[in-house]
């Protein structure tokens, strides 16, 4: 990650889709001004979670690419989505 300060423009580039964009800077410009830091904050937070999801990401596709067991530790989940998908298949049929 960078040391970079959080700016408007950083926060709308660190935030790769333009709907999100879009979002960021609508709520940005409409804000009273003694809501500002706090809509500011509250992208900027959103903001440092897509950066870290995406070198994360970035981790993981090379770890794959390179034949290697992906970081991290993982906890498997597939019993409980097997079960779940059932139970709503079952919902639907009735």
């Amino acid at each position: 990650m960078t040391d970079q300060p959080w700016t408007i423009e950083r926060i709308t580039e660190a935030l790769g889709s333009p709907d999100l964009t879009q979002r960021f800077l609508g709520e940005i410009n409409r804000a009273p001004a003694a809501e500002l830091l706090a809509v500011f904050a509250r992208w900027q937070g959103i903001a440092e979670s897509t950066v870290a999801a995406v070198e994360r990401g970035r981790e993981i596709a090379a770890a794959q690419a390179a034949g290697q067991p992906i970081p991290g530790e993982w906890e498997d989940i597939t019993d409980q989505v097997r079960a779940d998908a059932a139970k709503l298949k079952s919902r639907s049929a009735a």
